[in-house]
């Protein structure tokens, strides 16, 4: 008999990615066949993002192209994700092409949505929470890299950002046990993965239900016990993502400094550089104690690498606080920095103030900011060049068929001439050249 196949393709950001290898896995044990095209596929499934509102345009976009290229031979489509969770079956409306419809909690869920419809129902729809024993587990086959794994800690959010979506959309922070944590880090470490990175939408807010697996730990906090236990698995290198200002703790610097295999990378979303704009975003801290984190990890023993998140635009933002936040990006010398044009997302708080900051004037401050931004960038990544790095080599570099590329412990991108028996592997480079985004490297013998 031949089998089902199922396409899914993933919008945003390291979460859904993993989401979608969840999802993967639990369809091929369920007798399906993954498949990586969406014009042969039996079934195409959208993994959603809603943090934009440009990411969620996107999917209608793709459902309309997936009709078209797709017409006399439609397949049976599906959203899942943020977007699924949130809009619910109003996506029915919105889509009548889409029959299934499951949301962030129901990934383990999707082959019995799509049996209901083989058995005649038009449309499924599930919004529910995780079932008792519905545990996280990926198949090596489904990861998005060989090299690279992806290992959820945490899901959803407690902080409620004016701005943001994901509280109601991933729900509350749910922590997963250490124990289970643990076990698949070893797993992957005995597959032959090189790479891990604990993700979360705040990771630094790890509460799990038991200290079963971290107990044996010392530190100030949770996550900071469970950043040396992962150590302590002999993973060879190990980054986390994303932080919290309000719950960084010191300890995670300290932790970092300890275990030569936690990386020396950390992301900490600042948004804006203006007090008046951070209580208004809700973000639970001040710019003095946003600086007093960055004090701690420029005071680590080793080098740090340090980005950030920063929002342009956020309602009423006067242009003297979009100078305090240019300041705060001068001052911290970021090593990179995701800068976004503030997007209304509806049913947030953000969405009943009155958007006084034109497009043009967003547009404006986001140029403005870049420019800053690509100056320190330029020096810092000028400072590697002579310099000897290790680099997990991830794949070929997507601008030359002859060079290799990956990344550096401190997360920058190195690209090398170099030939396919070094994928998989951590080799040292010497780099030559510095660009934009990137380094250039040669290996050292």
């Amino acid at each position: 008999m031949e089998k089902t196949s199922v396409y899914i393709e993933t919008f945003g950001c390291q979460m859904n990615t993993a989401d979608t290898e969840r999802a993967e896995s639990k369809f091929r044990a369920s007798g399906y066949d993954v498949v990586n095209d969406s014009t042969t596929a039996d079934v195409v499934l959208f993994n959603t993002c809603s943090v934009r509102a440009r990411a969620e345009q996107k999917l209608y976009t793709r459902i309309g192209e997936i009709r078209r290229l797709r017409a006399g031979n439609e397949p049976l489509m599906g959203v899942m994700g943020c977007v699924a969770q949130l809009e619910g079956a109003a996506i029915f409306d919105h889509a009548p092409a889409i029959r299934l419809v499951a949301g962030t909690r129901a990934t383990d869920r999707l082959h019995k949505l799509i049996e209901r419809i083989k058995n005649g129902e038009r449309r499924a729809l599930d919004l529910g929470e995780r079932q008792e024993g519905e545990v996280w587990d990926v198949s090596p086959v489904e990861r998005h890299s060989r090299y690279v794994g992806f290992v959820p800690i945490i899901e959803g959010c407690n902080k409620f950002c004016t701005y943001c979506i994901v509280p109601f959309s991933r729900g509350r922070e749910r922590s997963r046990d250490a124990d289970e944590i643990i076990s698949e880090v070893h797993r992957l470490k005995s597959e032959g993965f090189q790479e891990i990175q604990l993700i979360g939408q705040n990771v630094n807010s790890y509460r799990p239900k038991s200290d079963i697996g971290i107990a044996e730990f010392k530190g100030a906090t949770p996550f900071s016990r469970l950043l040396r236990a992962v150590a302590s698995t002999g993973m060879p290198r190990i980054k986390f993502t994303t932080s919290f200002p309000r719950d960084f703790h010191a300890d995670i610097v300290a932790a970092i400094d300890e275990y030569e295999n936690l990386c020396n990378w950390v992301h900490l979303p600042v948004q804006s550089g203006n007090d008046r704009v951070l209580r208004a975003m809700r973000r639970g801290y001040k710019v003095s104690d946003y600086l007093s984190r960055i004090a701690s990890i420029k005071n680590a023993r080793q080098k740090i690498s340090l980005t950030t998140d920063i929002i342009i635009g956020f309602p009423s933002e006067e242009s003297k606080e979009f100078e305090d936040t240019m300041r705060l990006v001068e001052q911290c010398q970021f090593d990179g920095i995701y800068i976004f044009k503030y997007s209304e997302r509806k049913a947030t708080p953000a969405s009943r103030l009155v958007d006084g900051v034109t497009e043009g004037e967003k547009t404006a401050r986001f140029l403005a900011l870049e420019k800053l931004q690509m100056e320190i960038q330029k020096k810092k990544y000028s400072e590697y060049i002579g310099r000897e790095v290790k680099v997990l080599v991830e794949g070929e570099s997507a601008k030359s068929a002859i060079d290799l590329t990956g990344h550096t412990t401190c997360h920058k991108v190195v690209n090398f001439r170099g030939t396919a028996e070094l994928l998989g592997k951590i080799v040292k480079l010497k780099i030559s050249e510095a660009k934009v985004h990137s380094l250039y490297g040669e290996l050292v013998a």
